[in-house]
């Protein structure tokens, strides 16, 4: 036996000027019209967090990645780790780690549609 998910259904009218604003909203956090609509009825907010800002930080992590395989490497097949490679991963680390910083702190005053 098939069970249907019960919903309800409601017309609404919009002016051309007020759907144009809408698709605008709906379109500033990368929704459509009528996810936007139906999430604004319902918590009315929307947060959108633009994860471009960390796209900087994700590839220097892919980059840290890389060098911890070859030092690693490199340690297996000589039984020594270099203090040069040490230190240029401590400061790749040390340049992500503001960068999250100063991406998180920014969370908050990133795109809200209210």
């Amino acid at each position: 036996m098939r069970k249907y998910k019960q919903v309800k259904r409601k017309e609404v009218i919009y002016s051309l000027d007020e759907w144009k604003s809408i698709e605008e909203r709906a379109a500033s956090v990368m929704l459509k019209t009528g996810t936007f609509i139906k999430r604004m009825s319902l918590e009315g907010k929307i947060f959108h967090f633009d994860m471009r800002e960390v796209a900087d930080a994700m590839k220097a992590l892919r980059i840290i990645g890389a060098n911890i395989n070859q030092i690693a490497r490199k340690a297996n097949e000589t039984n020594n780790i270099y203090a040069d490679d040490i230190r240029v991963l401590q400061n790749e680390i040390e340049n992500i780690g503001y960068t999250f910083a100063l991406f998180l702190s920014n969370l908050p005053k990133l795109m809200s549609v209210e």
